[in-house]
């Protein structure tokens, strides 16, 4: 569908990709992964036609319809939210106004045996079939579900965009791609400025619609959900996975160590031909042979192993000062603003030593709630922080409170005490400062680049309470892993507004959902929370389908729950016919695994390290290796299918 061929891009004249070639195929669903600055929103600017290579091609075809959401962008002014999203339907609009206007250049003519008069007819004919094909149905309610399932009320609908947010303006514009169902979608962090409930229903549509996706988030959950391959980029070159993502680490952890082994081994050969060539290069007998190891040495491909790796760093937070056994104590809560009553009566303890979670659709009154905390804003009822305590709170306007005129580096200096001070230039990489970065002045940073610099100066304050809004959205993986392990580790008690699941499961041990204006207490992390939710929602569409469902189910309760004996024999010679297909490939991948360990042991000798060939040939099985594995996977769950549908 798309072809990458040799495919170069240079910055400053050193190369971003170099000469990378891939294909993207009718459905593919294709997470790109790498650091940050690796290429991935490159990548996806040059398939959007947005940018071009500085060589190679991306063929596309000329039918091929595509959509791109990018990071950051300028909405249009002067339209409603319903006006901005019926924009996606103006090819189905323009059409019927044409087919409109032919009808009434038919109704004035009288001259049917004319040429023109035919030729009329044939185009009315033509537009009408292609009418036909591309879908003259009732697209506002396809507008409405897709509005309404990214978290817009029905009331927004004729709303200006100029009154949302730019969170809320990204997702009309996400609305317009998703309505356009084109054949690609380009989708750079899409769920940034998403809640739980619009991720899922996301999530849901991505899953199943027959669009390919090229996908760059830093949500694990998502990605693993939505995507099946996974492209990561790295020192200018891509390794394409035909895996999910989880399954991709164990891959690429492994793919790594034989770098490293290939790396370490062809070093050690350099090293030794290098010297070599300085013990004999003075005498004239082994003049040949310096030669040859010199020509040898000039035609050896370099290995490159990216071994820069900090997921060994551990942060930690200073020791929390202890507080009362009630740090957060609140009863009969209400705020309004104005007419617009967001919380009404609620309650909740939160004790020393927990970490909570505040979820729930934007606009339920999550920051409201943590602006009461920080007394920052007026409420009815009544708050109690308990003895002692001590505050940190991130939010996104903290970013806005740093000094200008202090350097990244001096910023954090500032504030750390102690060990930590030792540590801070690792800590500004974990979290994308490294190098250079550390000397740049507050007042050149990006937006996120500010939040990530205010939320590690948050990371080294002494506090007992901390209060986290979104602290995830500017932050990549490797960050959000530094994070998560910091706070789990960190002895004090902690709230975290956020719509981050992965990085929420494991962290937190109670869940607050905020909606209707109240707030509920949930028991447990965030996954027993979401499968709590999803029996929920079951129940409400059961509900609202239930005379659709009444009916369907007397047509199908024969042919669903008794079949015949010819269907059961039917079935089961399926069952046997998967069993078998995942043996051949169990056998397969076995065999595979025997090779590859044997190919492992002749690595660890130079003269192989060095040989091109075989390393090609080790790649090609390690391909196979891993399309064989993605092969097992899909057997096995139509195996598993099968057998659960018996």
């Amino acid at each position: 569908m798309i072809s990458v061929e040799q495919l170069t891009v240079e910055f400053g004249g050193s190369p971003l990709f170099d000469e990378i070639s891939f294909l993207v195929n009718p459905k593919d669903k294709i997470a790109l992964v790498g650091k940050n600055g690796a290429g991935k929103t490159t990548l996806l600017k040059i398939f959007a036609g947005k940018q071009a290579p500085t060589s190679g091609r991306v063929t596309v075809p000329k039918d091929l319809s595509i959509g791109y959401l990018p990071q950051h962008m300028i909405h249009n002014e002067g339209t409603t939210v319903l006006e901005e999203a019926e924009k996606a339907f103006e090819h189905i609009t323009d059409l019927q106004a044409q087919i409109e206007q032919l009808n009434v250049e038919l109704a004035e003519r009288t001259d049917y045996e004319s040429q023109d008069y035919h030729f009329l007819l044939d185009k009315l004919t033509r537009e009408n079939e292609h009418l036909q094909i591309i879908g003259n149905g009732n697209f506002h309610a396809e507008i409405e579900k897709t509005l309404l399932g990214l978290g817009f009320l029905r009331s927004d609908f004729e709303r200006q965009c100029s009154e949302f947010s730019g969170g809320w303006r990204m997702r009309i514009e996400l609305a317009k791609i998703l309505l356009l169902q084109p054949d690609v979608l380009l989708l750079d962090e899409p769920t940034n400025h998403l809640d739980i409930e619009s991720i899922q229903w996301l999530e849901n549509f991505l899953a199943n619609t027959n669009s390919a996706i090229l996908l760059v988030s830093h949500d694990r959950a998502f990605i693993d959900t939505v995507t099946g391959r996974t492209i990561e980029i790295s020192l200018g070159k891509i390794y394409d996975y035909n895996v999910h993502y989880s399954k991709y680490l164990i891959l690429r952890q492994e793919r790594h160590e034989q770098q490293v082994r290939a790396y370490e081994n062809q070093q050690k050969m350099i090293q030794e031909t290098e010297d070599f060539i300085d013990r004999f290069r003075s005498k004239a007998t082994k003049a040949i042979q310096v030669q040859s190891r010199i020509k040898q040495l000039n035609k050896i491909e370099r290995i490159e192993v990216d071994m820069e790796d900090n997921s060994s760093l551990r942060l930690k937070f200073p020791p929390a000062p202890r507080s009362g056994s009630i740090p957060v104590e609140i009863e009969h809560l209400s705020k309004a603003y104005g007419n617009n009553l967001i919380l009404d009566n609620i309650g909740m303890i939160i004790n020393r030593g927990e970490k909570v979670a505040f979820v729930g659709k934007n606009g339920e009154g999550k920051s409201t709630l943590v602006k009461c905390i920080m007394n920052e804003i007026e409420y009815s009822g009544i708050m109690k922080l308990g003895h002692n305590v001590k505050i940190g709170y991130f939010a996104q306007n903290q970013a806005s409170l740093l000094d200008e005129n202090r350097t990244v580096f001096e910023t954090i200096d500032y504030v750390a005490v102690g060990d930590v001070r030792t540590k801070i230039r690792d800590i500004l990489g974990a979290f994308m400062f490294g190098g250079e970065a550390s000397d740049k002045k507050v007042k050149v940073l990006s937006g996120g680049e500010r939040s990530r610099l205010a939320m590690i100066r948050l990371l080294l304050e002494p506090v007992n309470l901390l209060i986290l809004d979104e602290p995830t959205n500017h932050l990549d993986m490797r960050s959000k892993d530094v994070l998560k392990d910091a706070i789990k580790a960190f002895d004090g008690t902690v709230i975290v507004v956020s719509h981050d699941r992965e990085f929420l499961d494991g962290l937190v041990t109670k869940v607050y959902e905020f909606g209707n204006k109240k707030v509920r207490e949930h028991l447990g992390g965030i996954f027993e929370f979401l499968q709590y939710k999803k029996m929920d929602t079951l129940r409400e569409l059961e509900v609202n389908n239930s005379l659709k469902v009444a009916n369907e189910s007397k047509e199908k309760t024969v042919s669903e729950n008794k079949l015949t004996y010819e269907a059961r024999k039917e079935f089961n010679r399926k069952i046997r016919k998967a069993e078998k297909a995942v043996e051949e490939v169990e056998a397969f991948i076995s065999k595979l695994e025997a090779e590859i360990a044997k190919m492992d042991e002749m690595l660890q000798l130079p003269e192989k390290a060095s040989d091109n060939e075989y390393i090609m040939l080790y790649q090609k099985k390690q391909r196979e290796m891993e399309q064989k594995i993605y092969e097992w996977e899909i057997l096995s769950e139509e195996l598993e299918q099968l057998t659960v549908d018996s």
